[in-house]
């Protein structure tokens, strides 16, 4: 039988998934498990079993290989892909010493390190202190000693989500380089860890020895140990591959390898990347991530709480729209539909700013979101609208952020993500980034990156420039109304792009007033 297929394991925040993709990119079949055991001990704490993560990679594992289409014997390679900076802490044996802690958990250290005096200096100099400070702060590890200090005294392996699904495959403490997005002392120019003397390593206690071994992105990792075959289904010594991170394999698997491209992810978090081979820094003292390519970077930008804010709203004005799903066997985010089409273009004055949740550079971490422009005939449908329009806004910010930075301009952007499969929210894309927006062949577009990333390292394509020709490719180009993009243009400009430092000051101010 032939070693044709390559099994993608996408662990995403909502479910994971086991894809099995060809030579040619296609999506052979697939089989889902929703992670629903998530734990909020208090509030804006946001936990999940570790062991419950290998669990589900088996279970949706073992339900590819029941579903009949594909028999794991084909299986040449496995490449993992998770969402970023959920951590793990293992003891010596590899067993997990509490829950992982979620990339979107809120929780908050002190910040207590001694940092040399030349960094203190440095620091005050260039205006980062504030920022330094609260990179410590929202650092777990610091977190975990300061609060579950026999925890971190028994932590042999300090590990990604990513690290640890790599590790129970094939028994190994190593990682891909393209998974290290996270508070670690992690060096974004070099791909490697920090050296001593690298002012990261005053903000953390974490010790090399913890960390684990970093692999090259496409290189192998290990084979599927016996265990893990009984478990999985994974045929024993199956090679696994170094992969990456789910927004690096999802700007790879929507084909954007070229810098005249952006790759829009219409996820939890809102982003837009571009891929460049020179280490460019998409705001000043930001790093540039590790992409889906090695020695390669992804300027990202992002708006934290992205179409996350479709969930709040749902939760908090959608109430008759879940009632409905529920009897007409739909979604409520299809009935939301309706709302952008009863509503036009600008949501009759109404402008949402989407910071949510505070970011560590700009906007800084006093920032909230703000709804600007209220009348007494705006409803629930110009509220959905402006919330959308205020996320393209955002990302529209950030698009020209990233041609400025990288002088280039974006020709076009592929959009993926669970928000993507709105037309009227890519139409809003293309007219609010007066740029042409186009789905990526498939919505598994992180699946198809990891799969990639396997195509070549197991020799099906000569490189990944081969790789993406034959395996990636749009649809559904949605194209900009000229007289929609005049108006949002001006509301970009006179409005959405002088919110943020106009309402600075109040800001500030709440957060003094409420301590955060």
């Amino acid at each position: 039988m032939n070693k044709d297929i390559i099994l993608s394991i996408d662990n995403g925040t909502q479910s994971i998934r086991a894809l099995a993709f060809n030579q040619q990119g296609d999506l052979l079949d697939k089989a889902q498990i929703a992670l629903n055991n998530y734990s909020s001990p208090k509030e804006g704490w946001m936990e999940h079993d570790v062991e419950g993560f290998y669990v589900a990679l088996a279970q949706a594992c073992k339900k590819l290989w029941s579903q009949g289409k594909i028999n794991p014997q084909q299986v040449a390679g496995v490449v993992v892909t998770t969402q970023r900076a959920t951590m793990i802490n293992l003891d010596n044996q590899g067993k997990a010493l509490r829950p992982a802690i979620i990339w979107a958990d809120q929780r908050r250290a002190e910040v207590t390190s001694k940092r040399p005096f030349v960094w203190r200096l440095l620091f005050k100099l260039l205006g980062l202190k504030t920022t330094i400070d609260n990179l410590e702060s929202a650092c777990q590890i610091n977190w975990i000693q300061q609060n579950q200090p026999e925890v971190w005294h028994n932590t042999a392996h300090y590990l990604m989500l990513s690290g640890y699904l790599n590790y129970r495959l094939t028994g190994t403490i190593a990682d891909s380089v393209g998974n290290q997005v996270g508070y670690l002392p992690f060096d974004y120019k070099t791909h490697n860890w920090c050296v001593v003397s690298d002012w990261k390593w005053t903000c953390m206690p974490v010790k090399l020895s913890q960390l684990p071994t970093l692999v090259e992105t496409g290189a192998q990792l290990g084979t599927i140990t016996a265990e893990c075959s009984l478990e999985t289904g994974i045929p024993a010594e199956t090679p696994v591959i170094a992969g990456a991170a789910d927004k690096a394999c999802e700007v790879l698997g929507s084909g954007c390898i070229d810098s005249s491209m952006a790759s829009i992810s219409c996820g939890t978090t809102a982003t837009i990347n571009v891929t460049h081979a020179k280490y460019l820094e998409p705001r000043p003292f930001i790093p540039p991530y590790p992409a889906a390519i090695p020695k390669v970077f992804n300027l990202e930008i992002q708006i934290f709480r992205g179409f996350w804010m479709i969930s709040w709203f749902k939760k908090l004005m959608g109430q008759n729209e879940l009632r409905q799903a529920t009897n007409s066997q739909t979604t409520a985010e299809r009935l939301f539909e309706a709302h952008l089409q009863s509503t036009s273009p600008g949501a009759s004055g109404l402008v949402v700013q989407p910071f949510w949740n505070p970011g560590l550079g700009e906007p800084g971490p006093e920032a909230r979101g703000s709804m600007l422009g209220f009348t007494d005939s705006h409803t629930q449908a110009h509220i959905y609208r402006a919330i959308i329009e205020g996320l393209a806004y955002g990302l529209r910010e950030g698009k020209e952020l990233l041609e400025k930075r990288g002088k280039q301009s974006i020709n076009v952007c592929r959009v993926a993500g669970g928000g993507s499969q709105s037309d009227g929210v890519m139409q809003i894309m293309a007219d609010v980034l007066n740029c042409p927006c186009e789905r990526p062949s498939t919505f598994e577009a992180s699946g198809l990156g990891a799969a990639i990333i396997g195509a070549v390292s197991l020799g099906f394509h000569t490189s990944y420039q081969t790789a993406c020709e034959a395996m990636t490719g749009s649809r559904d180009r949605f194209e900009p109304n000229p007289a929609n993009a005049a108006l949002y243009q001006q509301l970009f400009k006179d409005i959405y792009s002088k919110q943020y430092q106009t309402l600075k000051p109040l800001y500030l101010r709440l957060a003094k007033i409420y301590h955060r």
